[in-house]
Protein backbone atom coordinates (compact mmCIF):
# COMPACT_ATOMS: atom_id res chain seq x y z
CA UNK A 1 0.00 0.00 0.00
CA UNK A 2 1.29 3.45 -0.91
CA UNK A 3 0.59 6.70 0.90
CA UNK A 4 1.24 10.24 -0.27
CA UNK A 5 -0.14 13.73 0.28
CA UNK A 6 -1.58 16.03 -2.37
CA UNK A 7 -2.09 19.75 -1.90
CA UNK A 8 -5.35 20.86 -3.56
CA UNK A 9 -6.46 24.43 -2.93
CA UNK A 10 -6.04 25.22 0.76
CA UNK A 11 -6.22 21.61 1.90
CA UNK A 12 -3.93 18.59 1.98
CA UNK A 13 -5.39 15.21 1.11
CA UNK A 14 -4.05 11.76 1.92
CA UNK A 15 -4.16 9.22 -0.91
CA UNK A 16 -3.93 5.52 -0.13
CA UNK A 17 -3.07 3.50 -3.23
CA UNK A 18 -3.01 -0.19 -4.10
CA UNK A 19 -5.31 -1.18 -1.23
CA UNK A 20 -6.59 -4.72 -1.32
CA UNK A 21 -10.38 -4.88 -1.11
CA UNK A 22 -10.68 -1.24 -0.11
CA UNK A 23 -14.30 -0.10 0.28
CA UNK A 24 -13.86 3.57 1.19
CA UNK A 25 -13.63 6.32 -1.40
CA UNK A 26 -13.37 10.09 -1.48
CA UNK A 27 -14.79 12.42 -4.12
CA UNK A 28 -12.79 15.61 -4.58
CA UNK A 29 -15.12 18.45 -5.62
CA UNK A 30 -13.98 21.78 -7.05
CA UNK A 31 -16.00 24.86 -7.89
CA UNK A 32 -15.64 28.52 -8.78
CA UNK A 33 -16.99 29.65 -5.39
CA UNK A 34 -18.12 28.14 -2.11
CA UNK A 35 -21.76 28.56 -3.14
CA UNK A 36 -21.16 26.61 -6.35
CA UNK A 37 -19.24 23.97 -4.43
CA UNK A 38 -22.03 23.60 -1.86
CA UNK A 39 -24.58 23.26 -4.67
CA UNK A 40 -22.50 20.55 -6.36
CA UNK A 41 -22.11 18.69 -3.06
CA UNK A 42 -25.85 18.89 -2.36
CA UNK A 43 -26.74 17.68 -5.85
CA UNK A 44 -24.35 14.74 -5.64
CA UNK A 45 -25.77 13.67 -2.28
CA UNK A 46 -29.40 14.01 -3.38
CA UNK A 47 -28.97 12.67 -6.90
CA UNK A 48 -25.81 10.70 -7.56
CA UNK A 49 -26.23 10.53 -11.34
CA UNK A 50 -23.75 12.36 -13.55
CA UNK A 51 -23.40 13.00 -17.29
CA UNK A 52 -20.29 13.73 -19.38
CA UNK A 53 -19.12 17.35 -19.33
CA UNK A 54 -17.11 19.33 -21.86
CA UNK A 55 -20.13 19.84 -24.11
CA UNK A 56 -20.50 16.09 -24.72
CA UNK A 57 -24.02 15.90 -23.30
CA UNK A 58 -25.19 18.89 -25.33
CA UNK A 59 -23.76 17.47 -28.56
CA UNK A 60 -25.31 14.05 -27.87
CA UNK A 61 -28.72 15.65 -27.30
CA UNK A 62 -28.35 17.84 -30.39
CA UNK A 63 -27.49 14.81 -32.54
CA UNK A 64 -30.56 12.95 -31.32
CA UNK A 65 -32.83 15.96 -31.87
CA UNK A 66 -31.54 16.40 -35.43
CA UNK A 67 -32.08 12.69 -36.06
CA UNK A 68 -35.64 13.02 -34.77
CA UNK A 69 -36.23 16.14 -36.90
CA UNK A 70 -35.40 14.21 -40.06
CA UNK A 71 -38.27 11.83 -39.35
CA UNK A 72 -40.85 14.65 -39.04
CA UNK A 73 -42.42 16.01 -42.23
CA UNK A 74 -44.37 18.90 -40.70
CA UNK A 75 -43.15 22.29 -39.53
CA UNK A 76 -42.64 20.82 -36.06
CA UNK A 77 -39.20 19.67 -37.20
CA UNK A 78 -37.99 23.29 -36.99
CA UNK A 79 -38.53 23.32 -33.23
CA UNK A 80 -36.26 20.28 -32.91
CA UNK A 81 -33.66 21.92 -35.15
CA UNK A 82 -33.77 25.18 -33.18
CA UNK A 83 -33.22 23.44 -29.85
CA UNK A 84 -30.39 21.37 -31.36
CA UNK A 85 -28.69 24.52 -32.67
CA UNK A 86 -29.00 26.21 -29.27
CA UNK A 87 -27.46 23.21 -27.50
CA UNK A 88 -24.40 23.42 -29.77
CA UNK A 89 -23.64 26.89 -28.39
CA UNK A 90 -22.09 25.38 -25.24
CA UNK A 91 -19.38 23.26 -26.92
CA UNK A 92 -18.78 26.07 -29.42
CA UNK A 93 -18.16 28.48 -26.54
CA UNK A 94 -15.79 25.99 -24.90
CA UNK A 95 -13.83 25.72 -28.16
CA UNK A 96 -13.63 29.52 -28.47
CA UNK A 97 -12.49 29.95 -24.88
CA UNK A 98 -9.54 27.58 -25.27
CA UNK A 99 -8.46 29.12 -28.59
CA UNK A 100 -9.25 26.16 -30.82
CA UNK A 101 -10.33 26.30 -34.45
CA UNK A 102 -14.07 26.44 -33.80
CA UNK A 103 -15.23 25.35 -37.26
CA UNK A 104 -12.92 22.32 -37.35
CA UNK A 105 -13.66 21.28 -33.77
CA UNK A 106 -17.44 21.55 -34.21
CA UNK A 107 -17.34 19.65 -37.51
CA UNK A 108 -15.28 16.85 -35.95
CA UNK A 109 -17.50 16.81 -32.87
CA UNK A 110 -20.66 16.54 -34.99
CA UNK A 111 -19.08 13.69 -36.93
CA UNK A 112 -18.19 11.81 -33.75
CA UNK A 113 -21.71 12.26 -32.36
CA UNK A 114 -23.39 11.22 -35.61
CA UNK A 115 -23.26 7.60 -34.37
CA UNK A 116 -26.14 8.12 -31.95
CA UNK A 117 -26.27 4.47 -30.86
CA UNK A 118 -22.61 4.36 -29.79
CA UNK A 119 -22.17 4.99 -26.02
CA UNK A 120 -18.54 6.06 -26.48
CA UNK A 121 -19.57 8.73 -29.00
CA UNK A 122 -21.90 10.27 -26.40
CA UNK A 123 -18.89 10.92 -24.14
CA UNK A 124 -16.85 12.84 -26.72
CA UNK A 125 -16.40 16.46 -25.65
CA UNK A 126 -13.89 19.30 -25.73
CA UNK A 127 -10.77 19.29 -23.58
CA UNK A 128 -10.82 22.74 -21.97
CA UNK A 129 -7.03 22.96 -21.85
CA UNK A 130 -6.04 21.80 -25.33
CA UNK A 131 -9.23 22.32 -27.33
CA UNK A 132 -9.03 18.76 -28.65
CA UNK A 133 -11.94 16.34 -28.84
CA UNK A 134 -11.50 13.86 -26.01
CA UNK A 135 -13.47 11.18 -24.23
CA UNK A 136 -14.78 12.93 -21.12
CA UNK A 137 -14.85 9.64 -19.27
CA UNK A 138 -11.06 9.41 -19.63
CA UNK A 139 -10.65 12.99 -18.40
CA UNK A 140 -13.13 12.36 -15.56
CA UNK A 141 -15.10 15.50 -16.45
CA UNK A 142 -18.68 15.11 -15.24
CA UNK A 143 -21.72 17.30 -14.67
CA UNK A 144 -24.61 16.66 -12.29
CA UNK A 145 -27.68 15.31 -14.07
CA UNK A 146 -30.09 17.38 -11.99
CA UNK A 147 -28.23 20.60 -12.82
CA UNK A 148 -28.34 19.82 -16.55
CA UNK A 149 -32.04 18.98 -16.40
CA UNK A 150 -32.81 22.28 -14.66
CA UNK A 151 -30.68 24.26 -17.13
CA UNK A 152 -32.49 22.79 -20.13
CA UNK A 153 -35.91 23.20 -18.52
CA UNK A 154 -35.27 26.86 -17.68
CA UNK A 155 -33.90 27.62 -21.15
CA UNK A 156 -36.89 26.06 -22.92
CA UNK A 157 -39.35 27.86 -20.64
CA UNK A 158 -37.60 31.21 -21.24
CA UNK A 159 -37.65 30.68 -25.02
CA UNK A 160 -41.34 29.75 -24.94
CA UNK A 161 -42.13 32.87 -22.91
CA UNK A 162 -40.26 35.08 -25.40
CA UNK A 163 -42.14 33.48 -28.29
CA UNK A 164 -45.47 34.17 -26.56
CA UNK A 165 -44.50 37.83 -25.97
CA UNK A 166 -43.39 38.15 -29.60
CA UNK A 167 -46.72 36.71 -30.74
CA UNK A 168 -48.62 39.30 -28.69
CA UNK A 169 -46.49 42.17 -29.99
CA UNK A 170 -46.85 41.10 -33.62
CA UNK A 171 -50.62 40.91 -33.12
CA UNK A 172 -50.85 44.61 -32.26
CA UNK A 173 -51.73 46.81 -35.19
CA UNK A 174 -49.33 49.57 -36.12
CA UNK A 175 -50.06 53.12 -35.13
CA UNK A 176 -51.26 55.22 -38.08
CA UNK A 177 -51.36 58.99 -38.26
CA UNK A 178 -54.77 60.59 -37.91
CA UNK A 179 -56.64 57.36 -37.27
CA UNK A 180 -58.54 55.23 -39.73
CA UNK A 181 -61.71 56.65 -41.21
CA UNK A 182 -64.88 54.75 -41.81
CA UNK A 183 -68.59 55.34 -41.97
CA UNK A 184 -68.67 55.88 -38.24
CA UNK A 185 -65.97 58.53 -38.39
CA UNK A 186 -62.33 58.48 -37.34
CA UNK A 187 -61.09 55.74 -35.07
CA UNK A 188 -58.66 56.94 -32.43
CA UNK A 189 -55.16 55.60 -32.75
CA UNK A 190 -54.10 52.83 -30.42
CA UNK A 191 -51.90 54.22 -27.65
CA UNK A 192 -48.35 52.99 -27.56
CA UNK A 193 -45.60 53.58 -25.04
CA UNK A 194 -43.39 56.55 -25.73
CA UNK A 195 -45.75 58.47 -28.03
CA UNK A 196 -46.68 62.17 -27.80
CA UNK A 197 -49.58 61.50 -25.42
CA UNK A 198 -47.18 60.40 -22.66
CA UNK A 199 -46.40 64.01 -21.95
Amino acid sequence: MGLFYVHAGDEYYSFFLDCEEGSACTILLRGGSKDVLNEVERNILLEGKVVPGGGATEMALAARLLHKAKSIDSVHQYAYRAVAASLEVIPRTLAQNCGANVVKVMTDLRASHSRIDCPIAACMGINGKTGEITNMRDLMVWDCLTVKQQVYKTAIEAAAMLLRIDDVLSGLRKDTKGGEGGEGGAVEDMETFGDSRDG
